[in-house]
């Protein structure tokens, strides 16, 4: 069973890897061992536990003990649950708790895309998507319309960032997801056909198809990939792919933000064929 402990006031130094490290400082707490991330709220926290996560300690405000949390208490094991009002956790973190639930995890070593896809019909690969709104978001929609799993390029925004994960909804324990190292750059493509996968660039060029192409959409195993906010794909990744696809638009407008792409994309060359 957890173990309860009342905070009564600020000075609490427990509790400094909720309110005074950053992403990058909790990622590397532990070096050369991984580190943590926080997930946040209840629901979030069970996905977490879910896909085997490892619970370090928890922050939760104290009504959430007989309700929300009631059910989650005995699965986080003998670790410390540091409980307290609304007003005194909200001054410790400088924020209003999401849900009243927060929960340190240790990371889990990542996988390699050959481990993780040797059954996937349809990935998504993203191409330095830096913004973790955006990383979240395009889970959220990978999890909702039949995606089998996301690579991450190391430009990309890490989908364990705490605003990632609350964005997400959690979903970013349910689908496989690993980064790609520098060798992406380089030979991206044929790692991608290596695994199987035919590969569509998702780009506005003069040879684009439509997301909603016969032939594009009765490939067996595809990639998508989507570029960074702003610039998109870089122009090896576009002039390399097998496919260059877009989405059709109307009105004068160029493009949708990628998460919003990827949702339209997700449900055409993904959702509809399953």
């Amino acid at each position: 069973m957890s173990n309860i402990i009342t905070l009564k006031d600020l000075n609490c130094e427990e509790v400094t890897i909720y309110n005074s490290l950053n992403e990058n400082q909790l990622k590397r707490i532990y070096e050369p061992k991984l580190g943590l991330f926080i997930a946040e709220s209840p629901k979030v926290i069970v996905r977490a536990l879910d896909a085997g996560y490892e619970p370090v300690s928890a922050l939760v405000e104290d009504n959430l003990l007989k309700g929300e949390m009631e059910e989650i208490l005995p699965r986080l094991g003998d670790i410390p649950v540091y409980v307290s009002t609304q007003d005194i956790l909200s001054e410790i973190t400088g924020f209003k708790l999401t849900r009243g639930a927060l929960c340190a995890m240790r990371r889990k070593e990542l996988s390699s895309p050959e481990e993780l896809f040797k059954g996937a019909r349809r990935i998504v690969v993203l191409e330095d998507v830096e913004n973790p709104t955006n990383v979240g978001a395009i889970f959220r929609s990978a999890a909702a319309l039949n995606i089998d799993g996301v690579i991450l390029t190391s430009g990309c925004s890490d989908p364990l960032y705490r605003r990632a994960i609350r964005v997400s909804m959690g979903t970013v324990f349910q689908i496989p997801w690993t980064f790609i190292g520098d060798e992406w750059y380089e030979d991206g493509i044929r790692i991608l056909h290596g695994l199987g996968f035919k590969s569509a660039a998702m780009a506005l060029v003069d040879t684009s198809v439509g997301i909603d192409d016969k032939t594009l959409g009765s490939e067996d195993k595809l990639a998508i990939i989507m570029g960074t906010e702003g610039e998109g794909l870089r122009k090896r990744t576009i002039e390399s792919s097998d496919y260059v696809v877009k989405i059709p638009m109307s009105h004068g407008v160029d493009s949708l933000n990628v998460a919003a792409a990827s949702a339209v994309t997700f449900w055409e060359l993904a959702a509809r064929k399953s």
